[in-house]
């Protein structure tokens, strides 16, 4: 007879043992906005197959072919449907409309979010908060055939493009519903040097993720600086 003393528990899973990443497709909508150009570059020169995708391919492809490295450029829907893993990096404003014209082509994709709702005044940035609580929320509504994450939010797109800096020092803060497809965002962000995806809360604690960018901006005009974020003690 087995007792409940005989029954070991499984050991706990090493939070830094992350998935090979390296043979996915990772498409970026919004890839010829600053954003999405400097993650589309560096996702390319640390080795990944990179689609850069926008609402024209022409845009697309000439973005592409500056970039080289291999990029491919396609329209948004086509960038969508070649792609294992879809980030998004389109402006605010477009969001939802972008979402909703891709529902069919990004289902069953695995989608990082990394778009901030930020409004701008005489007092700087500050952040909007959508009706659905955050913009990976809205994501996740207009989305509910994929797999919405949220991360990349924090990079500075000067950094990301800049040829002459090898590594970027920064943390990526990372939240979604499932640890195995938090586990690949975390993987995709480690393979770009000086990055480290960090797991930080299911989508619901992403408002705040996405807010913070206002402060960031803040930080930078006083200080002229381009900052990043690193978590300490892990």
């Amino acid at each position: 007879m087995t007792t409940s003393d005989d029954v070991k528990k499984a050991p706990a899973k090493d939070p830094w043992d992350l998935p090979d990443v390296s043979g996915l497709v990772v498409g970026v909508l919004g890839g010829t906005g600053d954003q999405g150009r400097g993650l589309a570059y560096r996702l390319a020169k640390a080795g990944q197959q990179v689609i850069i995708g926008s609402r024209a391919a022409d845009r697309a492809r000439t973005a592409a072919e500056e970039l080289g490295l291999g990029v491919e450029g396609a329209d948004n829907a086509e960038c969508a449907r070649r792609s294992d893993i879809v980030i998004v990096a389109v402006p605010w404003d477009g969001h939802a409309k972008t979402l909703e014209s891709l529902r069919e082509e990004l289902a069953g994709k695995l989608v990082i979010d990394c778009v901030n709702p930020l409004g701008f005044d005489k007092k700087g940035a500050y952040a909007l908060k959508p009706a659905e609580g955050s913009a990976a929320e809205q994501a996740a509504a207009l989305l509910p055939d994929s797999r919405v994450t949220a991360a990349f939010h924090h990079l500075s797109a000067v950094l990301l493009s800049d040829p002459e800096i090898a590594e970027i020092d920064t943390d990526v803060m990372v939240l979604g519903e499932s640890r195995a497809d938090t586990d690949l965002v975390q993987a995709l962000a480690g393979r770009i040097p000086g990055m480290r995806g960090v797991f930080a809360g299911r989508l619901r604690n992403a408002h705040q993720v996405e807010s913070l960018v206002a402060n960031l901006i803040s930080v930078n005009r006083r200080y002229k600086a381009h900052a990043g974020l690193r978590v300490t003690d892990i």
